[in-house]
């Protein structure tokens, strides 16, 4: 049936989103997640398990290119099991190639290993045999592309050659934060690859997409006008991060602030968010070990903010700290917690008492 609801969870490298490439083929309502190995593949999991509960409908959870342990596999099919007896119809299929799975693929006929292929190939004939898959004339070349370099087959010279700068094209896709802007990321990985495909039988098709790696980042971020890659995907990001205010809006002691994890270049990002959005009082972006960058625009002491926070300090429109025993998270929701914790332990602490904004 072509309604039917896949929630794909792959691979943050090459293997993993071509994998996400092919399925793009099917007729199904795909949600696609990404991560990467440790406690990011059990918390976007758990975020999986959340959706599927939350839209109480019957679906298909799809793994490709990551190997679960043991505890994870154990914890998983525990949880498949009750949805299923709360009478959803929750079907359960792990497609990878990593040896470090055997034990689990030996205990759930859920768990499909073969060390033999990469997970795009294994994804890709799955899909032919169990899915209704639209392929189009370059997919095929394109999976023995993925398969040859994933599997670092360097005999099969033209693949493999193609196969590195596909890798190179996805390594320098940083200009967005998967955890913030998860859906948009995913796309903007999947668009390129996309476009990639259309060089292959180019002669010396592997320079030929070498020297297209930054028009096609530029073509993804552009709108009306051309400008540096630098200012599109600035103007990208603080257009995502208007559209997000809702649920990403905080305050402290009465100021409204925005904040973001992991997105860096606040001078330029934070700056031009609260230029877009005079609204706010300050923007705070934590990286992934809990150092934050503050900016204001005069509304506010940021550095007297950071000071309260975390012991931290600056000028009044820039400041940062760190947070100590901070906990890294896979998932924005989980971030904003921790923040909005310390905001309370601060303000109970602070009382009524007010500051004055340094000048």
């Amino acid at each position: 049936m072509n309604d039917k609801i896949i929630h794909h969870l792959s691979h943050t490298d090459l293997d993993g989103y071509s994998c996400q490439l092919v399925m793009k083929y099917t007729p199904y309502k795909l949600f696609n997640y990404n991560a990467n190995y440790g406690a990011e593949v059990k918390q976007t999991l758990e975020l999986i398990l959340q959706n599927i509960k939350n839209n109480d409908k019957d679906a298909t959870i799809l793994i490709t290119d990551l190997n679960l342990t043991p505890d994870e596999s154990k914890w998983l099919n525990n949880e498949v099991e009750k949805l299923n007896n709360s009478k959803l119809e929750i079907k359960l299929q792990l497609l990878d190639h990593h040896g470090t799975g055997e034990d689990s693929a030996q205990k759930y006929n859920w768990y499909f290993l073969d060390t033999n292929r990469s997970a795009t190939k294994i994804t890709y004939d799955y899909a032919k045999e169990n899915f209704i898959l639209d392929a189009p004339s370059w997919m095929e070349k394109f999976v023995n592309i993925i398969n040859a370099v994933d599997l670092w087959k360097m005999n099969e010279v033209e693949n493999f050659e193609y196969g590195k700068v596909c890798m190179r094209l996805l390594s320098e896709m940083r200009e967005l934060n998967k955890i913030m802007f998860p859906e948009q990321d995913n796309n903007y990985k999947i668009s390129l690859l996309h476009e990639a495909v259309k060089y292959i039988d180019e002669i010396d098709a592997p320079v030929v997409l070498d020297e297209k790696i930054h028009m096609l980042k530029k073509n993804f971020f552009k709108i009306d006008k051309n400008d540096t890659l630098d200012n599109l995907a600035t103007a990208y990001v603080v257009k995502l991060l208007g559209a997000a205010k809702d649920e990403k809006t905080i305050y402290y002691k009465g100021y409204r602030g925005f904040l973001s994890y992991g997105v860096g270049n606040t001078s330029i990002i934070g700056n031009g968010f609260l230029l877009a959005y005079p609204e706010y009082d300050f923007i705070v972006d934590v990286s992934f070990r809990g150092t934050m960058s503050f900016r204001a625009n005069n509304n506010v002491s940021v550095s007297q903010i950071s000071k309260e926070w975390c012991g931290g300090g600056g000028h009044p429109n820039a400041a940062g700290g760190r947070i100590i025993g901070f906990k890294e998270q896979y998932r924005y929701d989980l971030v904003k917690k921790q923040i909005e914790k310390i905001i309370n332990e601060k303000e109970s602490i602070a009382g009524d008492l007010e500051y004055k904004k340094e000048s």
